[in-house]
């Protein structure tokens, strides 16, 4: 028979032929050592040109499109293509990976780029979001993404001069990026006037925060900073594609084929034009260039490389050529030269030399080849052409002999005969011509009879037949030259082949897959001389085979490089080389042919080619020597542990299942049982499908693992702790060097692995987010830093950890066959090995990924188990036949047999190894498996007599061994563990069922025994006294499913799965008697109560058989249900039997004879049953989860006593509830330790214990109960009810505006204002009456000249423009929606705060105020780093769009108070914002909580930028998360009706609800701030004003109203543990709203707020040395004296937006400003400080000062408007004429009118002459919207209204009478201007108002200057008048959305502007222009 195996002989690649210049750039680059580096199709290729040799690198596997050289010029960096696309940073010299870098693009990476050091790596992606990526490529790891751009990016640098910065150009933009943190912020480049808007090809960084850019058109585009500075005009005549910097300067390439040299400060250094050169042609464009020293490299589009020596530029070198830009499809090889002809859709054909590897001949024709051929005397090469002729050319000169077209469709294929006479030519129109060679090509012959077009063709060697395949996979065989088909097959048998390329025939059926019917292999070529076959696919992947191969699916050789289809493959004359064709990658690969007695001598080759040369895993079904399948491993192997339900998925489901049962959920509740159980023993061990998972710790207690369960038993005592921290099947278990730690790893869908400490049981680290399906194996490294995992998921990754960070340090695909074992390397924690299915495989870590090879075994085993030897390079493991291999790096030594079938498990020793296998024997063995020094067998007869139970059978497979402690520990597959003393007595410690289901379960009725049956065919009794040990076992001849002791305890029936059921003696298990009655199983069996006459019988098929015991007869049958039945119950009585049904159906029957009886639900309740395990009714309808869809409560079983039910469901929770159950979802206590299904519960006859029974995971679990009154306060391991409480948790007003807020992104704000209209920049302006009436003026006019546009008043003679503002001051604090943000600093001679986008740094001592402005965003939290190393270290959340890591997303800054220097900037994906942050004990970490919908918590390392840990946190908001003010691990969050407390264990965070039960009648409210204390104590504020005091996470007393309204801020002093609270109270004598406590909040002093507010509101507190620091929602922050409780106002604020009137006084620099809030204040900016308020009773809309100062107007949003004087602020006059709100007030400047503006549409004028009662003389009627803005005329006459209707109209006054005549409007001079709209204001609108308006404008006194403000929080300062649009302006960020005001003060020497959203008032100073 055909040998199956892959051929012994391999290719090897010898050269390629091209340079990938199409669609990529700046990809050719000289290393360091002189060799050229660039790409072709998927290989990376080191050139070295003097010795004219080829490195390959092969690392990748598919198109590489971008390269980046290190600095250093060793390592090269390139990225792919593909749909999980990586990057790979390798050595030139010596072609190995160094690291891969991946899981983070798509689609492919575009561009790469190191950084000076070499340290950093940037690359871009082609995703739709251009993501930019930089990675510490050496660990793999992501420092900073962000999306890059919306369009194509084409190159990204790093600035070599600043650090942390880069440049990026692409598609019309470059941007200029800032990396902080993990923060990557862009700035766009400015274009501005300079050049134009275009695209940016290239660029290069220069000294000095330049940078140069090529563009599209050919110009060089010169940058300072972000701006356009100047141009270097027509560079190139076209797009420049490529520029380079080196020391002496720049070059750069362009598609106009020339490559220019530069300077350093960028002058013309010299031109060289490659299209004039010899070699030069029309066309040529530069891709890349690179210039060092005297030598250029040029790259061309058409793959080419030049050489150009800078002195002899004439004359470039062309050292390297491929075919261009189109597919490649013709290959022929020379029948007697070593030449291979090639010809391409680029239109030529070109002759390479297999020996010089050079091109020697080229010809251009004028039609694509498709097709080639060579006569076999080698003088004619016939091309087929695509149009559908063929053109004939002599070899030698390349002249045309013939031109042929007799087809009009592509020729595919054509051969000449192996005589030479005949000329074969396929074509897409399914027929094969033939020519006569000698008759200069005549035809002579025809074959038609394919259906489809020719693929293939070869002679036969006597040149008669011809065989054809087509595109429909027909092979057809025609006479020669006739072309007549030949039918009869006969005469086909003797046939010989010249030559075999075809891809049908039995000879090549081995090429392809079994059971597929593809034709993806394009191409193949026998070698008949050493039968081998090679074949060409359309995934890159070239194969070697035998030949023949016949039977489909031969095992082969991959070989990888080409990257996408490969078009042709050809054996070269002499079989030396193979070369092979890309289409895509138009790329020649020549292979090198080692044959196979070369093979053995090239083991030492470079191992790059046993990465591709796989043994492939396609089949083996055919293999006649493969052995048997062991029947253990063939079950383990098909095991995938999916579930139905995951638990990480139940919150969801628990939501949506909610949403259904809202209106039940709200009913009052059954409340949980007062009782607890605690799990006390398990009998089980997990060892039928798990291995070397048994372990002895340091302390000499056993660690294992069974269901989902850590046990430490202790063998001394006979007792079991557990590690309860999984909640799924435990599938694996590993052990620490030191044996104090165990990692375990379970199933689950993002499957977790626990490190978890032996002695404590708690998790030191959980690792999750890699492994899908589960973790099946784990190993840590010998110094126990690392922890490798392998997970379940069909390609198995392997993940290597740094586990006590929680880091992922590297992951790979381990192997599409499931992987059994994984070990690190003991000396090399950098290398691995995997062993299992078929394979073992030798990794080693490379940055982010793992490198793995196959080991060389020739036929693969499959290995159960490995180990390390005694050196790096030795490792032994065992097979599934019972050998051990030995293996020395990757090659195997020996085998030696040393067990009959698998070897499970094995362990080495110091000198030496045990192992363990199927045949129930241990061996000890010398170091190197020369010896076997001992053997124990596993046998009853040397059970020693203190065992814990019976073994059931001898020599059980055995499958964990380890030892210690003088003793051998073994764990065998059937559920024991035993411990073998050297000297060869056996004691049995534990044991379970063995694999099988296990359901029935029974307890004694008056001793502590149980029996089980299990599907494995046992029935066992155990003992539940303090000996835990299994008594009695009987193997049964079919599995059971239940069983029950008769009520005297002396008989036990049993229920088997065959439809029988026996009854045996309880003591012996010896048969009374059995029946066989029924066919299906028997699902229930019960006594009657009393003597136990009747035994009822539940099977299956619907009946319940009644048995009288006494005669042994089946008295009565119960018919009538009709579903299986689940569940069977008698009465106290003996007369009635309660029935369930499979179907949720509840029956009730009468005994004996089994009549059905229908009793009402309330009866059913009444009846006195002898034992409760149903799970339907009324009274026990609470048992029933919010999601029953998806789960069944399969068991249920009342406690005696009739107090408490408990439960079992399908999900593995064991549940306690108070019965009876009335009412749905009741609440209750969940218990965790059971996998899958718990199939059964039972208590014991005291209540004493709980026994369950779990269906998968075949464990008995023993649990102990505390009934209720057993009140010593115990760690509480429940875990409480499904739904939340259903209580309220509280109302409070302001807590409700705090949760319900949504913050404004600005970047995204829309109108404050209702407007209507077309925006003043769409307006078409209407021609003046000059142009109307077509005047022309003379240029110069004799009329007046025009007159100021204002009145300049009170400033100097000489006006100087305004250049700058700067701010200066800022009264406000955002205290109303955001808390615990005032701190103090510098040992309290500074406070900080924040307000609208601002950080504000206040000096006590001076007033000064510094500000910290970096946020793009509202801040809505702050807080200080308490730690000695970090001083002044604040950090700052901001509001932000979706968390997608661009700039609008939230971020944090870390910045330093006294310098305002940024430390670090973290992007987060709190969509929506940042509401708290707080620093850890050491300062380092940072935890940050978010206003997403999932209100996520996250820890960051924010010094790294790196995020440590995030998980979902709460459904509803949190407002405050804090660490514990010790610890780095540990915080608190509350929020809406939630308080968790939370460990950070590595990378997990892991949290317990608090525990309220322990309380009467506590009832979990809504809780706003936290505090901590000694011991573990954390003490929580709520919204009701009591304060709750946590032990851990459970309530242990409430401090009832420690304040009268909601607690809104607690500050825990690190001092002295003081702790100072803040609330809602009103003042009186005994409380005020903030207070001082103890360390225990027992004691404590009130303080009153002297603010004079009815109920004063705390929002921040925090404590100084002596002083308290309090921030009120009322805007207000105020320092208190601990001892004298003085009380001292440092900041005022508005304390309700928005603040709409702003008036500056006409001489002095004070300004009035009027608000929501109902107050007008006066602030004195030199004072810095308010000098007074007035109360106004309503809220305030506008206010402006009389010319003179001494009067103040005030309008009211309810329509008055008040007149005061300022002297004595009394009231001089008051009125109200309108309803609606006053927009805006002004008084005339002759102080004779008072104009009032409001929302009616109308504006009306005042005398005030006429005193103060205030009577209307006129108003301006026919204003088409709101009025806006007013400004008088410097005469007084007129008056110009701004109004929503974006129209500006103008009035007389007082008459009232419109103005029209626009000329007469152009000569008005105005007093002021505060219009937003007019032609002299046109330039203010800018392009991105489509949503967002300016909102108002104020024009300087010295009218040269108009500064605006808009809806998006911006003030820009623009020149007046501004009549161009979008004129050019300076922006100044920091107030929130909507701006409501700005004004100029006296001599403008301030901007004030008013904030809407932050009710704040921001003051700028002026900086003017010099003289």
């Amino acid at each position: 028979m055909a040998d199956r195996t892959a051929p012994n002989c391999h290719l090897r690649l010898e050269w390629v032929y091209g340079y990938r210049g199409h669609q990529c750039r700046n990809n050719l680059y000289y290393t360091a050592a002189k060799e050229i580096v660039y790409f072709v199709a998927g290989v990376g290729v080191v050139y070295n040109t003097r010795e004219h040799k080829q490195k390959f690198y092969l690392g990748h596997n598919d198109d590489i499109i971008s390269l980046a050289l290190h600095p250093e010029r060793v390592l090269v960096a390139t990225g792919q293509v593909g749909k999980e696309p990586y990057i790979c940073v390798w050595d030139s010299y010596t072609v190995q990976t160094v690291s891969i870098l991946k899981d983070v693009h798509t689609h492919g990476i575009a561009c790469l780029a190191f950084d000076l050091e070499g340290q950093c790596l940037v690359s871009v992606g082609l995703d739709s979001k251009n993501t930019i990526c930089v990675w510490d490529w050496r660990k793999g790891k992501v420092l900073a993404a962000a999306p890059g751009h919306t369009d194509r990016i084409f190159d990204i640098s790093w600035d070599l001069y600043q650090p942390s910065k880069l440049v990026s150009c692409g598609v019309k933009h470059i941007k200029f990026w800032s990396l902080c943190g993990n923060a990557l912020t862009p700035k766009r480049g400015v274009f501005g006037k300079t050049g134009d808007l275009q695209t940016i090809l290239c660029l290069a960084c220069a000294k000095d925060e330049v940078t140069y850019s090529g563009a599209l058109n050919g110009d060089i585009y010169v940058w300072k900073g972000i701006n356009l500075t100047r141009t270097v005009q027509g560079a190139h005549g076209s797009g420049i594609f490529s520029m380079n910097a080196c020391e002496e300067g720049f070059a750069t390439g362009g598609r106009d084929g020339c490559v220019r040299l530069w300077d350093l400060n960028f002058k013309p250094i010299t031109v060289i034009d490659l299209r004039e050169t010899d070699q030069g042609y029309k066309g040529l464009s530069v891709r890349s260039v690179c210039w060092r020293g005297d030598h250029i490299l040029v790259g061309t589009q058409d793959s080419e490389i030049f050489e150009v020596v800078v002195h002899d530029r004439n004359k470039p070198f062309l050292i390297m050529q491929g075919h261009c830009e189109g597919e490649l499809w013709a290959l022929a090889v020379h029948p007697t030269k070593p030449l291979a002809m090639t010809g391409s859709d680029d239109r030529s054909v070109r002759i390479w030399s297999l020996i010089d590897h050079a091109l020697i001949a080229r010809c251009n024709m004028e039609e694509p080849i498709r097709c080639a051929a060579v006569s076999t005397d080698g003088i004619h090469l016939a091309l087929g052409m695509k149009d559908g002729s063929f053109t004939v050319l002599r070899v030698r000169d390349m002249t045309e002999v013939v031109h042929i077209k007799d087809r009009k469709e592509a020729i595919h294929e054509l051969k000449y005969s192996p005589d030479g006479g005949h000329l074969a030519v396929g074509s897409n129109d399914n027929s094969v011509d033939i020519y006569g060679v000698v008759q200069r090509y005549k035809k002579v012959g025809e074959c038609i009879g394919s259906t489809s077009f020719i693929t293939h063709m070869d002679w036969s060697t006597d040149s008669k037949y011809l065989q054809t395949n087509n595109g429909s996979g027909r092979r057809l065989f025609y006479r020669m030259p006739s072309g007549k088909e030949v039918t009869n097959r006969e005469e086909l048998k003797l046939v010989q082949w010249a030559s075999w390329t075809c891809v049908l025939g039995p000879e090549v059926n081995g090429i392809w897959p079994k059971y597929s019917d593809i034709n993806d292999i394009n191409s193949v070529d026998a070698n008949f001389n050493n039968q081998v076959l090679v074949t060409a696919d359309d995934y890159g992947l070239v194969k070697l085979l035998r030949y023949p191969c016949i039977k489909k699916g031969a095992k082969c050789k991959k070989y990888l490089g080409h990257s996408a289809h490969i078009t042709n493959a050809r054996w070269s004359h002499d079989y030396q080389w193979v070369i092979t064709i890309g289409g895509a990658d138009h790329s020649v690969f020549q292979w090198k042919f080692v044959p196979e007695r070369k093979s053995k001598e090239a083991l030492h080759i470079a191992p790059q080619e046993s990465l591709a040369d796989s043994n492939s895993e396609e089949s083996d079904s055919d293999q006649s020597d493969v052995p048997e399948m062991d029947s253990e491993i063939e079950q383990e192997t098909q095991l995938t542990y999916r579930r139905q339900v995951y638990k990480e998925d139940l919150p969801q489901l628990k939501e949506q299942c909610k949403e259904k049962h809202r209106a039940t959920a709200m009913k009052k509740r059954e409340r949980a049982p007062g009782s607890r159980v605690k799990l006390h023993f398990i009998h089980g061990y997990r060892g039928y499908d798990c291995r070397s998972n048994l372990f002895y710790t340091q302390a000499g207690e056993i660690v294992y693992h069974v269901a989902a369960v850590g046990v430490v038993y202790n063998r001394q005592q006979n007792t079991q702790r557990f590690y309860m921290g999984h909640d799924d099947d435990i599938l694996c278990l590993a052990i620490h060097p030191l044996k104090d730690f165990v990692a375990t790893g379970q199933v689950g869908r993002d499957s977790s692995i626990h490190v978890w400490d032996t002695e404590m049981l708690k998790p030191m680290s959980v690792l999750k987010g890699f492994h899908q399906l589960g973790v099946c194996a784990l190993d840590f490294s010998a110094d126990g830093k690392r922890l490798a995992s392998v997970g379940l998921d069909d390609n198995h990754t392997i993940v290597l950890w740094d586990w006590r960070k929680g880091e992922k340090l590297s992951a790979m695909r381990g192997s599409k066959d499931k992987i059994f074992v994984v070990k690190i390397n003991p000396y090399l924690p950098d290398k691995l090995i995997t062993a299992g299915v078929k394979h073992m495989k030798f990794w080693h870590k490379a940055g982010g990924g793992l490198i793995g090879r196959k080991g060389n075994m020739g036929k693969t085993e499959t290995m159960m188990c490995a180990v390390y030897g005694w050196s790096e390079e030795m490792v032994f493991s065992g097979t599934c036949t019972g050998d051990i291999c030995i293996w020395r790096d990757m090659f195997l030594m020996k085998t030696v047999k040393a067990h009959d079938g698998p070897v499970f498990s094995m362990h080495a020793l110091e000198k030496g190894f045990v192992t363990g296998g199927k045949d129930g024997i241990v061996a000890l063995w010398d170091d190197t498996f020369e010896r076997c020094l001992k053997t124990y067998a596993i046998k009853r007869a040397v059970l020693a007599p203190g065992s814990k139970g019976l073994l059931l059978e001898d020599n059980p497979s055995i499958r964990a061994i380890s030892l210690g402690h003088g003793h051998i520990l073994v764990g065998t597959k059937n559920g024991e563990i035993l411990e073998v003393d050297k000297s060869g007595p056996i004691t049995l410690l534990v044991q379970g069922h063995m694999e099988g289901e296990v359901w029935g379960l029974a307890t004694h009725p008056h001793l502590p025994l149980c029996a089980t049956v299990s599907d494995d065919k046992t029935l066992r009794i155990w003992d539940l006294s303090p000996s835990h040990c299994m008594l009695a076992v009987r193997k049964l001849r079919k599995g059971g499913r239940c069983c029950c002791f008769s009520p005297d305890g002396k008989a036990l029936a049993v229920g088997l799965n065959d439809g029988s059921f026996l009854i045996v003696n309880a003591d012996t298990l010896e048969d009374l008697v059995s029946f066989h009655h029924r066919k299906d199983v028997i699902s229930d069996i019960r006594f009657s109560p009393g003597t136990g006459k009747y035994l009822a019988v539940a099977s299956g098929d619907t009946f319940v058989d009644i048995y009288n015991v006494m005669n042994s007869k089946r008295v009565g049958v119960c018919k009538g249900c009709l579903n299986y039945i689940t569940h069977l119950d008698w009465d106290k009585r003996g007369k009635l039997l309660q029935v369930n049904t499979g179907a949720k159906e509840q029956f009730f029957f009468e005994a004996p004879r089994g009549k059905k009886q229908t009793i009402p639900s309330t009866e059913v309740e009444k009846i006195d049953w002898s034992t409760w395990t149903c799970v339907l009714g009324t009274s026990v309808e609470g048992i029933w989860p919010v999601i029953s869809e998806v789960t069944e409560v399969t068991a249920a079983c009342l406690s005696n006593d009739r107090k408490v039910l408990a439960t079992g469901d399908d999900l593995g929770y064991v549940k306690l509830f108070r019965y009876p159950v009335k009412g749905k979802y009741a609440k209750f206590k969940r218990y965790v330790a059971h996998s899958a299904h718990v199939t059964n519960v039972r208590w014991t006859h005291d209540d004493s214990l709980l026994v369950t029974v779990g269906g998968g995971d075949t464990c008995l679990m023993i649990w102990a109960h505390e009934p209720e009154g057993h009140r010593e306060f115990k760690q509480c391991d429940s875990e409480e009810s499904d739904i939340e409480s259903e209580d309220d948790g509280g109302y409070d007003s302001d807590v409700t505006r705090e949760n319900e807020i949504t913050y404004t992104i600005k970047a995204l704000s829309s109108n404050m204002r209702p407007m209507t209209g077309v925006k003043p920049h769409l307006q078409l302006k209407e021609p003046s009456v000059d142009e109307r009436q077509g005047v022309v003026r003379p240029p110069v006019s004799r009329a007046l000249p025009q007159p100021e546009k204002l009145q300049t008043n009170n400033v100097g003679k000489k006006k100087r423009p305004i250049e700058d503002l700067v701010l200066d001051l800022v009264f406000g604090y955002r205290g109303n929606d955001c808390r615990n943000n005032v701190h103090y600093l510098n040992d309290g001679a500074d406070i900080i705060y924040h307000t609208a986008s601002i950080g504000i740094v206040l000096n006590l001592t001076t007033s000064c105020q510094s500000f910290y402005i970096e946020h793009s965003d509202d801040i809505l939290c702050l807080t200080i780093n308490q730690h000695p190393k970090f001083p002044n270290v604040v950090a700052t959340g901001q509001v932000g769009d979706t968390g997608d890591m661009s700039a609008t997303s939230p971020s944090i800054h870390v910045w330093d108070a006294m310098t305002k220097q940024t430390l670090s900037v973290l992007r987060c994906f709190h969509s929506g914002g940042v509401c708290s942050v707080s620093f850890s004990a050491t300062g380092k970490l940072l935890l940050s909580a978010g206003l997403d919908p999932e209100h996520t918590v996250t820890i960051w390392k924010w010094q790294e930028g790196a995020k440590v840990a995030s998980r979902i946190g709460h459904t509803q908001r949190i407002f405050v998360a804090e660490f514990r003010p010790d610890s780095d691990t540990h915080f608190v969050s509350v929020g809406i009706k939630h308080v968790r407390f939370w460990t950070l264990a590595g990378r997990a965070l892991l949290s317990k609800k608090g525990v309220l039960s322990t309380i009467e009648d506590a009832r979990m409210q809504t809780m706003l701030s936290v505090a901590f204390g000694a011991n573990n104590l954390t003490f929580t504020g709520t919204i009701s004003g009591d304060v709750c005091v946590w032990k851990e996470h459970i309530l242990v007393r409430i401090v009832a109203k420690a304040h009268t309204g909601p607690v809104f801020t607690m500050y825990t002093t690190l001092r002295d543990g003081l702790i100072v609270t803040g609330g809602k109270e009103r003042p009186s004598k005994e409380g005020g709203a903030l207070k001082l406590w103890d360390q225990e909040l027992k004691r404590c002093r009130a303080f009153r707020l002297e603010t004079g507010q009815i109920i004063d509101c705390v929002r921040s507190v925090c404590r100084g040395k002596g002083k308290i620091l309090v921030g009120t929602r009322n805007a207000e922050i105020i320092e208190v004296g601990e001892k004298n409780a003085a009380c001292n106002i440092l900041v005022n604020g508005h304390m309700d937006g928005p603040i709409w009137g702003l008036a500056t006084h006409p001489s002095r620099d004070v300004f009035l400003s009027a608000a929501e809030d109902g107050t007008v204040r006066l602030w004195d900016i030199p004072e810095k400080k308010m000098l007074n308020k007035v109360n106004l009773g309503h809220p305030a809309h506008t206010i402006s000062y009389s010319p003179e100062g001494d009067m103040v107007a005030i309008g009211m949003k309810n329509g008055e408007f008040i007149i005061l004087l300022v002297a004595s602020l009394k009231i001089w006059g008051k009125k109200r004429d309108r309803r609606s709100p006053i927009q805006d007030i002004r008084f005339s400047p002759n102080s004779r009118y008072l104009a009032v503006g409001s929302n009616e549409n109308a504006v009306d004028f005042y005398d005030l002459t006429l005193g103060p009662q205030l009577n209307r003389i006129n108003c301006c009627r026919d204003i088409p919207s709101f009025v806006m803005q007013m400004d008088f005329a410097a005469d007084s006459n007129s008056i110009q209204i701004s109004t929503g209707t974006y129209k500006r109209l103008v009035y007389e006054v007082p008459s009232g009478k419109p103005v029209t005549e626009q000329s007469h409007i152009d000569r008005i001079t105005w007093a002021s201007w505060t219009s937003i709209l007019g032609d002299e204001v046109v330039g203010i609108w800018s392009r991105n108002t489509d949503k967002a308006d300016v909102t108002c404008a104020c024009v300087s006194h010295s009218g040269l200057n108009v500064t605006t403000g808009d809806d998006f929080g911006m003030v820009k300062l623009f020149d007046f008048p501004c009549p161009e649009k979008f004129a050019k302006h300076k922006r100044f960020l920091g107030h929130s959305a909507h701006l409501t005001n700005v004004r100029f003060t006296s001599g403008d020497r301030f901007v004030v502007s008013a904030g809407g959203d932050d009710r704040s008032l921001f003051v700028w100073r002026c900086v003017h222009a010099p003289h």
